[in-house]
């Protein structure tokens, strides 16, 4: 919001510095972006008048012209602009001035013929394109007949004014208006401004109820108001309004356009003018309907959705309600008759149809963060009464109102006592009354309580912590008075949860992964892979691109679209691993997901770099494995760890991929990326795990994990034996488990054998056995037994060849 700091003024007794007036405004209220004077940098620029023009005689578009700027003689310019002419007051850079971009103008020649200086256009010294109306967009500016011969120009032009550009937070959208503004200064700086109610000079022969109605639904338009004024001349503004809205960043249209704009700086509320003639029956204001469009002011074509405010005539769409006026009821140099908008429409609705068609205009914002319902009539009653005096025309008898909306103001109660205690200072009951008088907050006293009355302009306060806010901002932050530590301290401590989470990150890099983040919001497709239980997907109402539509409710997509990334770059080794939240849904009426924290790992290429004496192998099934064994090991979780082969996840190998489960619970699942899959994210061969951490971490653990080294010798015992192929290496050490004794203390798988001189079907399978008595000295004969019961369930039990 670019605040006119001579505005500001015109209601508030200022003498300080426009950038002091800034700091406070810091200090106290929202911040400043900046504080410019558009006249800085710019030297030795005036009014000139022209005397006489002649062509160049070297030049079909070059004017040579005599100009007086208040010396002895006038200067000879030459000006290529092509709407020059005698007897206009112009913008002059005498010899040896700076204009816009710190150029500086010396005497010269253009072909052939002497130019002392230059007429300027309003983008030359400095002006955007943007603002400059466009009459003078084309060509050099033209001052009204009354401005003074051989002044500067600066004044004339608005541009010794000090602009205030604010940083108004979502939560001050009082402060998008002068009048918000001033309100806010008022209290600072213990004032009281006058600001006048509008008087309307009504034409009792015209009706406004038989010229135009409208209808309205009170949940799109709040209030919705129209007022009308006929027999209006359109013509360029006056340049009082023409510099108030290029000082704000408004490009001025004509009198009646830049009235409506002028009324949304002052009063921060948005109005829209139409052209009566050009609406065909009454107005309504409704969604739009499935296959509308809308060609809007800026001859931009819009397929409207079906979520769209719209205000329409009974044939089609007039305007895209809060965002943007249509082109076929636009003001043009032909308009007689005006109908006048001010409404407040749904904020929701507002912020979504400007994201949808990246229409974001002074009107939407402002509609976004909310209007004063108290401001309505009134911006359109001064609207309607400027617009009569700078364009003429008649004022309709009375106001159309579609609906409309009076809140109830809210009263929240507040003590000295609780003030002072959450603000630290000492302030007494009347003092605390006399800031909300500042305010304009009404307030009455009830004891030891404050009844304080909010006014309808401050939308943002609603509990006790905000009139706190408000005592200490115009008490000023500066006063509030400063306390030293207590020396009292509270030792910070992480829960069990935490503990563990912190202890997964060290044990995961410790095995070789590094950590990865990536995205929580993803697309549906990858959102719904490697589906741990059944979910509904949780949509964003309003994502910000198609790959971002959909919280994701697994890690590995995420981790799989990072190997995708190091594998384009030309990285091949890729070990990575993420922790973080999925987000689940049982139906798609739940309003909220629920947050399960997950683990994933994915590990493609090599592990380590090879080197001489390092001769690496590629990642596989059983490296995977192996990590997530170690993993779980090492979180001290109680119970044994079974890995049982699945086909239920469609994204991983049929053939490679197991299930993970505890104690009988599952907690998730390891194995090779289907193929197919890896085709898709275009990645080499990955090797994947996830796991619910929420799980592990409710899962009972063993807080010691070590053992002590045995003091006494260990005897080993080594067996080969033939099995079928279907025999698992889990069945035959749960078997050794079970019948080994009380002394078996590992058991060790260190060779695996198909081939020349082992049975079709079967498979050679070597183990090697460790025995501890951590008591006392084991006996050949105590080992003996207990290994020949394993060799007699191997035979028994799995049909197995001792070799």
């Amino acid at each position: 919001m670019k605040v006119s700091y001579k505005w500001l003024k015109q209601y508030l007794d200022l003498d300080m510095p426009a950038k002091d007036l800034a700091e406070k405004i810091e200090r106290t209220a929202v911040e400043v972006d900046s504080v410019k004077v558009a006249e800085d940098g710019l030297k030795k620029l005036v009014v000139g008048h022209i005397l006489s023009m002649k062509d160049h005689p070297e030049s079909d578009h070059l004017h040579i012209c005599s100009v007086d700027v208040g010396e002895d003689e006038p200067l000879q310019i030459v000006c290529g602009a092509p709407n020059v002419a005698a007897g206009q007051k112009v913008i002059v850079a005498l010899p040896n001035s700076r204009i816009g971009g710190n150029v500086k103008i010396k005497r010269s020649k253009m072909r052939g013929v002497e130019s002392s200086g230059m007429i300027c256009a309003l983008d030359e010294i400095g002006f955007s394109k943007d603002v400059v109306p466009k009459e003078w967009a084309d060509g050099i500016y033209v001052f009204d007949d009354d401005v003074p011969v051989g002044e500067p120009i600066y004044h004339y032009l608005g541009m010794d004014d000090p602009i205030i550009d604010l940083d108004v937070t979502p939560n001050r959208g009082d402060m998008l208006s002068i009048i918000g503004t001033v309100h806010e200064l008022a209290a600072i700086y213990d004032q009281q401004p006058e600001i006048k109610k509008p008087v309307v000079d009504e034409d009792a022969t015209l009706d406004a109820q038989a010229e135009i109605s409208a209808t309205a639904d009170s949940k799109l338009a709040k209030t919705y108001k129209l007022r009308v004024v006929e027999d209006v001349k359109i013509a360029p503004s006056p340049a009082w309004l023409q510099i108030i809205l290029w000082n704000a960043g408004i490009r001025p249209i004509n009198n009646v356009v830049d009235v409506t704009n002028y009324i949304l700086l002052k009063y921060g509320q948005p109005l829209h003018s139409f052209d009566k003639d050009k609406i065909n029956g009454n107005i309504t204001v409704r969604n739009a309907a499935k296959g509308e469009k809308l060609t809007t002011l800026d001859e931009d074509n819009h397929e409207l959705s079906t979520e769209d405010i719209v205000i329409a005539d009974q044939d089609q769409p007039i305007a895209l309600a809060g965002v943007m006026g249509g082109f076929n009821t636009q003001i043009d140099n032909d308009t007689q008759n005006v109908v006048i908008e001010s409404a407040i429409f749904d904020s929701f609705h507002i912020r979504k149809t400007a994201q949808r068609h990246v229409l974001h205009t002074e009107a939407s914002q402002r509609f976004e963060r909310g209007i004063n319902p108290d401001g309505v009539a009134d911006a359109l009653n001064e609207a309607v009464s400027l617009i009569k005096q700078l364009a003429g025309g008649k004022i309709a008898k009375g106001t159309i109102t579609a609906s409309d909306y009076h809140p109830e103001l809210p009263v929240i109660s507040i003590t000295a006592e609780r003030t002072n205690h959450v603000l630290g200072t000492s302030l007494k009951l009347d003092e605390i009354k006399a800031i909300f008088d500042r305010l304009g907050f009404s307030s009455i006293t009830d004891g030891d309580q404050l009844q304080v009355t909010i006014p309808a302009r401050r939308w943002d306060i609603h509990i006790d912590a905000d009139l706190f806010e408000e005592v200490a901002r115009i008490y000023g932050y500066d006063n509030l008075p400063a306390t030293l530590p207590t020396g009292r301290q509270t030792i910070g401590v992480l829960t069990a949860a935490q503990r563990l989470q912190r202890a997964v990150r060290q044990i995961l890099e410790g095995i070789g992964l590094t950590q990865a983040i990536s995205y929580s919001l993803t697309t549906e497709e990858k959102a719904k892979m490697f589906l741990m239980q059944s979910s509904e997907p949780t949509q964003l109402l309003w994502p910000m691109t198609q790959d971002h539509t959909t919280l994701r409710m697994n890690l590995l997509s995420g981790l799989l679209d990072d190997v995708a990334y190091n594998h384009a770059r030309k990285v091949d080794d890729v070990a990575l691993y993420e922790s973080g939240r999925v987000f689940y849904k049982d139906s798609a009426d739940q309003v909220r997901p629920k947050e399960v924290e997950h683990i994933a790992g994915v590990i493609t290429g090599n592990l380590t770099n090879p080197s001489w004496n390092n001769h690496v192998k590629a990642a596989d099934f059983f490296l995977i494995k192996g990590m997530v064994n170690q993993f779980i090991v090492n979180l001290g979780i109680k119970g044994d760890i079974s890995y049982t082969a699945t086909d239920q996840y469609p994204e991983m190998h049929p053939g490679r991929t197991a299930e993970i489960s505890i104690h009988g619970h599952d907690v998730g699942f390891v194995g090779q990326i289907h193929p197919q899959i890896a085709k898709k994210f275009k990645i080499k061969e990955t090797y994947a795990f996830e796991l619910d951490m929420q799980a592990l971490i409710d899962l009972p653990k063993n807080d010691d994990q070590y053992q002590a080294v045995a003091k006494y010798p260990s005897i080993k015992r080594d067996i080969s034996i033939i099995v079928d192929s279907e025999i698992t290496n889990d069945q035959i050490v749960q078997l050794m488990q079970k019948r080994g004794g009380a002394y078996l203390h590992e058991i060790r798988l260190f060779d695996v054998y198909e081939g020349k001189n082992v049975p079709d079907g079967k498979k050679s399978m070597a183990y090697s056995l460790t025995y501890v008595n951590p008591r006392e000295t084991l006996k050949d004969e105590v080992v003996n037994t207990a290994f020949e019961k394993i060799k007699k369930r191997l035979t028994a039990d799995l049909n197995a060849e001792i070799r």
